[in-house]
């Protein structure tokens, strides 16, 4: 079990980040707030007691900064934690000032989180309340669309899906139109994307779709494991060599269908703090006195979650 002053620690780290980062939002430089956010998780990280190794870390798919994949944080004395990050999940939307930019963390027991290269993935999350099985990676769109509606006891008129905005979505998107239901288009950020699966009734979000990044999906598959859900993913690989890494990096069957606990088993934890303004966090707010930040810290194996909101002085 992870040591409960772990909440607090985990907290200061995307505290950091998002602090780091926000004083470039709206600047148009994603690669500079992100460094800014790297370098300050990366601090934060090494002062923590513990034995920490990234399994998932920011990625070469951006060509970005990174705390990189097999990276020790830490100050080396304490329990071996896997760690999964994304200092700054959404940089476009943080150099444009625009929703939903985070910086999140989670952590779990040493082999508790997918260890996998920066790939893609294909995934699909629903929030809490539902029957298991009810919605499938492996169905087509429209089937689930309309079994979640059914399981909602709604026309699919109802139902909102959460799709990236890429031209590899267009069949999709048409897909799920096509059975009446709603998209919201998001241009970044879908850890944010899968959360908000999980609170319907205020972000208007029933379920999430499309191929997005593979830490990300470790990232909201945490996430979710704390707070209920459903997700699916699967390795989606570009390249030979991105398969070749995952065999390497211990993944038995790269193709595999992914549920949550495959890639966040154990006791974990998740955090995540507003960087910009969005739809479950407030972003960073600079007073003349003090900075104020807005961080969820989640817990599985409690199923605690707290919102914890900060002001350190300038």
């Amino acid at each position: 079990m992870l040591n409960r002053i772990l909440t607090i620690e985990i907290a200061r780290v995307t505290e950091a980040a998002a602090i780091a980062a926000a004083t470039l939002r709206g600047h148009g430089n994603e690669k500079q707030a992100d460094q800014m956010a790297v370098d300050a998780m990366r601090t934060a990280l090494n002062s923590i007691e513990m034995e920490g190794i990234v399994v998932i870390g920011e990625g070469e798919r951006d060509e970005a900064p990174m705390l990189y994949i097999g990276e020790k944080v830490g100050t080396g004395k304490g329990p071996r934690i896997d760690i999964a990050l994304d200092p700054l999940e959404g940089t476009t939307l943080c150099a444009k000032a625009m929703p939903d930019s985070l910086a999140v963390i989670a952590m779990a027991e040493g082999g508790s989180l997918l260890h996998a290269p920066d790939s893609y993935m294909a995934k699909i999350a629903i929030g809490p309340g539902y029957p298991e099985g009810i919605v499938d990676l492996d169905a087509r769109p429209e089937e689930n669309i309309r079994a979640l509606a059914r399981a909602k006891g709604v026309e699919p008129s109802q139902i909102i899906a959460c799709i990236l905005d890429r031209p590899r979505h267009a069949e999709l998107i048409a897909a799920v139109r096509e059975t009446g239901a709603g998209v919201r288009l998001i241009t970044d950020g879908d850890v944010a994307g899968v959360i908000h699966t999980t609170d319907p009734d205020n972000t208007g979000i029933d379920i999430y779709l499309g191929i997005g990044g593979a830490p990300e999906g470790v990232l909201a598959a945490a996430a979710l494991r704390c707070i209920g859900g459903q997700m699916q993913g699967r390795l989606v690989f570009h390249k030979p060599t991105d398969r070749d890494r995952a065999l390497k990096m211990g993944m038995k069957d790269p193709d595999a269908k992914l549920d949550m606990k495959d890639m966040a088993s154990g006791d974990v934890m998740f955090a995540a703090t507003g960087v910009t303004d969005g739809g479950m966090l407030h972003g960073v707010k600079f007073g003349k006195t003090h900075i104020t930040t807005e961080t969820v810290v989640m817990r599985s194996a409690t199923g605690t979650v707290r919102w914890i909101k900060n002001r350190r002085k300038v």
